[in-house]
């Protein structure tokens, strides 16, 4: 049975106008994952918030580390918790 669990992370960098919250959406859906992302202007930043199976968050964190092509991750910060059941779908939020 897979360990269930919850991330949040804030990638910090190029990543607005970037197609990043696609990017990550289209990623997280692939890999069966519920939450959201974000972007964070004041801090030109994205803000991920995801649950599911940990092994397929740990995926998820690996790919945000990267980004989509056009991107330039300069600092991802990850915090792990217990999964809450919290979400239905992902979504990318405005």
């Amino acid at each position: 049975m897979p360990e269930l669990a919850h991330v949040s992370a804030t990638i910090h960098g190029q990543v607005q106008g970037v197609f990043y919250r696609a990017f990550t959406s289209r990623l997280a859906k692939s890999l069966g994952l519920r939450g959201y992302v974000r972007n964070l202007p004041r801090l030109n930043a994205v803000e991920v918030r995801a649950e599911g199976d940990k092994e397929k968050l740990e995926e998820l964190v690996r790919q945000l580390e990267v980004g989509p092509p056009e991107s330039l991750v300069e600092n991802i910060e990850v915090n792990w918790s217990a999964f809450t059941g919290q979400f239905a779908n992902f979504e990318v939020r405005h």
